[in-house]
């Protein structure tokens, strides 16, 4: 049914709202992958990326956080673990889609097939520590005990 009659501000309004109805439905369509975005200012997220399975740093860390004490200074400071492996990634031990894995990727600026990467994130989003294979737990933990929102 045409419309015959179109008041005057109505006229000048339609076309923006033409343009925001096809608008809204394309920008829901493309939500933000990154998991870290969802992280922000509840949990402290730690992302080690491997380019292997079986890789040193990694078994290293997953050993050290099975012993009671590493495990429980790892919740207390209100930690989650992502790892990517091969290019696989993983929130606590729970498999991530590969777009949330990409997203991650790109967040931090890492390579899947780089060298092992231990990335430190603090509730803020900002990147606190970065570190290679060496890594030492326990001055991760001293670090963000130093972190204002910790004291």
């Amino acid at each position: 049914m045409p419309i015959r009659f179109v008041p005057r501000r109505l006229a000048i309004l339609l076309p923006a709202l033409t343009a925001l109805s096809f608008a809204l439905p394309q920008a829901q369509a493309a939500p933000d992958h990154n998991p870290l975005v969802a992280e922000r200012w509840k949990t402290r997220p730690v992302v080690v990326v491997v380019p292997q399975r079986g890789d040193a740093m990694l078994e290293r860390l997953r050993s050290t956080l099975r012993q009671t004490p590493a495990r429980e200074a790892f919740i207390e400071r209100e930690m989650v673990l992502y790892t990517v492996v091969a290019g696989e990634g993983q929130r606590n031990e729970k498999p991530m889609q590969a777009r949330q894995t990409r997203a991650l990727l790109a967040a931090l600026k890492l390579d899947a097939a780089g060298p092992p990467t231990f990335v430190l994130v603090g509730k803020d989003g900002g990147i606190k520590m970065t570190e290679g294979a060496d890594v030492d737990l326990n001055a991760v933990f001293a670090e963000i005990d130093r972190m204002p929102m910790r004291r």
